[in-house]
């Protein structure tokens, strides 16, 4: 079986990395090329996790770039098509929902290759979200789709998925997580950040509905300004928060938060390190939910739906949106002491790419 394996920006390289490991075990079964469609490209959202992730050099290379939503998911499908036409694939496998996902699973749909989809059935049920679009399509025309829980299974059937087509395998980023764990615990960071184990908050900042309009910015900056009164917090930016900030003119307010420390976009390893070792996590990030969940980390989302919930209902994710007043009573409670317990969802033990290999083995 020829497979494409896909990968494009930032949160597919961790769910497609342990899916592309199991594939190579079996070389007599599966012939795998790597497609990068350029969705990230630099060093530091791109290059580095491929590096760290053991990931080979892709075998096609898109070179895409960045762009508005439908300039994007065009030059993708352009692109990506006459890699198809040249050299036809029997399967189209694609991870989670960015642009890279809808748009090689319509091209795969169109030329009649069938298509899987790795984390397939999440729903936020927000459609201002371009996440919701991309995974709505995508499973629509999916012919293996592969759910992380139970409740992304209820969300397909009750969409008129036929149950033939869903497998449960578990969820791939967590293999990513349990593999590289011990790894990312040897990262030394003392000498690079004035911070104790548990002792500072991690926070990522990059949805539109966050970044991009200003009052929510600059009130959500704010409260992380009073949060640095309380412990250190590490704040690996976004360029688009970054750009951002610069355009509603934000940068003054930081300069006032002596503990809120931000840096570049990081690695894999240095990231999940610091993940590991927080008191809490602050996010609008769908993947951090489900990592600090299998790490028993506090994490408040700042965003007003999920596509996760499981991380709601047996993890440690609380959803609290951007109100400020929300997020620093939260906050304060947890690091008092009030810390949510949470369980590892069923499935989620580092053996979900095997599981869907084997499914690929007999189908």
């Amino acid at each position: 079986m020829k497979i494409d394996l896909i990968v494009g920006a930032r949160p597919n390289y961790m769910k497609a990395a342990p899916v592309y490991r199991a594939l190579q075990k079996y070389p007599q079964k599966f012939k795998v090329r790597l497609v990068h469609t350029g969705q990230h490209y630099d060093e530091k959202m791109s290059h580095i996790f491929f590096r760290e992730l053991e990931l080979p050099q892709p075998d096609v290379y898109l070179g895409v770039g960045s762009g508005l939503h439908g300039e994007q998911t065009g030059k993708i499908m352009i692109e990506y098509e006459k890699a198809v036409l040249a050299d036809q694939p029997d399967l189209v496998l694609v991870a989670g929902d960015v642009n890279s996902t809808m748009a090689c699973s319509l091209v795969a749909a169109k030329l009649h290759i069938k298509v899987g989809h790795i984390e397939g059935g999440l729903r936020s049920r927000d459609w201002s979200m371009p996440e919701e679009i991309n995974r709505i399509v995508t499973d629509r025309i999916a012919d293996y789709l592969f759910t992380t829980s139970k409740d992304a299974d209820e969300n397909l059937i009750a969409e008129g998925i036929l149950p033939e087509k869903i497998f449960l395998v578990g969820n791939t980023m967590i293999d990513s997580l349990n593999y590289y764990l011990p790894k990312a615990r040897q990262v030394d960071l003392k000498g690079k950040y004035p911070i104790e184990d548990n002792q500072f908050i991690l926070v990522t900042l990059h949805r539109p509905s966050n970044v991009d309009h200003g009052p929510t910015l600059q009130a959500l900056i704010k409260v992380f300004c009073q949060i640095q009164e309380r412990l250190p917090i590490i704040f690996p930016m976004h360029p688009r928060t970054r750009k951002m900030l610069t355009e509603f003119d934000l940068n003054g307010i930081l300069e006032k938060a002596p503990n809120l420390i931000i840096t570049e976009p990081l690695g894999y390893l240095e990231f999940l390190k610091l993940e590991a070792t927080a008191a809490l996590v602050l996010t609008d990030s769908g993947g951090m939910q489900e990592e600090t969940t299998v790490l028993g980390i506090p994490c408040l989302t700042l965003r007003e739906n999920t596509e996760r919930p499981i991380t709601i209902w047996e993890g440690t994710n609380e959803l609290v949106g951007s109100d400020p007043h929300k997020v620093l009573e939260r906050a304060s409670a947890i690091l008092n002491g009030e810390r949510k317990k949470g369980k590892v969802p069923d499935y989620w033990d580092g053996h979900a790419a095997e599981r869907l290999i084997s499914v690929l083995l007999n189908n």
